[in-house]
């Protein structure tokens, strides 16, 4: 007997949703930085056994839109309830469950398995964290509730094991050495944008998009041409700073982490350039893959 299935992962921004999807993949997959609305596409990890096939699906976090391209993020988190064998629905115990009611509301109509996880419990106590139990039971009667913790790695094999429980049966819906639906430039321009959110304060990391223009690789090396588009010709001097100090760092942490990821030696050349309003503009942010297709 084998089982594959869809585990799409949903939540709102800063409950640790992506930490959770490389803990459960194995891999650094999805970035994971203290800062909201980290992921911005819909990710896929996909783990393979001899008996299953587990596809995760990691979404931007859920936020009601202040500009188009929140609003994109969004769709893909609603994409995400759409074709869901299980669904896992990320909160924490700092996070109060009334905070997107209209989402919240789809979830609890959903006809498949919801794993409701309450992360950061290594910050709660006891009492509180049964109170929250019993709030959440109220609003996801259906759903099974796990608390887990992250940062520790606390019960989130049993959330593994559980979700291997309710796949249905299905034959492997991609090949056995496939571990993500992105190409290897996706991967470049996201660890490039962790660098930028990491790096860099305010509002600089959110109006910033990385395209890859150049990816040529051999047996031991890869080159790499980014260009960081920004909205403004002042986030431009913000972003290269003073004798180009700040560029400098996000190119070499980025290409410290690059090497890592692929294993190969990289030369990375960045570029900074400017796209005015992109986040607000259809036809920019159909360019950049925003759209659903």
């Amino acid at each position: 007997m084998h089982k594959a299935g869809f585990v799409n992962i949903v939540g709102n921004p800063n409950v640790g949703k992506s930490t959770l999807m490389n803990l459960l993949m194995g891999e650094r997959i999805s970035i994971a930085t203290f800062k909201a609305q980290t992921t911005r596409h819909r990710i896929m990890g996909i783990i393979n056994s001899d008996d299953a096939q587990i596809v995760f699906s990691d979404t931007p976090g859920v936020l009601k839109p202040n500009y188009k391209l929140q609003e994109e993020m969004l769709a893909f988190s609603v994409s995400a309830l759409q074709d869901a064998d299980v669904l896992l629905y990320v909160t924490d115990v700092v996070e109060k469950p009334d905070k997107n009611n209209d989402f919240l509301e789809k979830v609890k109509h959903m006809n498949v398995p919801v794993l409701l996880l309450i992360n950061k419990i290594d910050i709660s106590d006891q009492k509180s964290l049964e109170n929250l139990v019993t709030t959440w039971h109220e609003c996801l009667p259906k759903a099974e509730i796990f608390p887990i913790s992250a940062k520790v790695k606390f019960n989130v094999d049993n959330v593994l094991n559980r979700i291997k429980e309710l796949l249905p049966e299905s034959p492997p819906y991609f090949g056995k050495d496939q571990w993500t639906d992105k190409p290897a430039r996706f991967f470049v321009t996201e660890i490039i944008r962790e660098k930028i959110l990491l790096y860099y304060n305010k509002e600089i990391p959110y109006a910033v998009e990385v395209v890859v223009e150049q990816f040529k690789e051999d047996d031991k090396h890869i080159h790499i041409n980014a260009v960081i588009y920004v909205e403004r010709d002042s986030q431009k001097g913000i972003i290269i700073g003073h004798k180009g100090v700040a560029l400098k760092k996000v190119s070499s942490e980025a290409r410290k982490t690059l090497e890592k990821f692929f294993g190969k030696s990289i030369y990375l050349e960045i570029f900074v350039k400017v796209d005015k309003d992109w986040r607000s503009n259809t036809k920019r942010l159909e360019a950049y893959g925003y759209k659903l297709d």
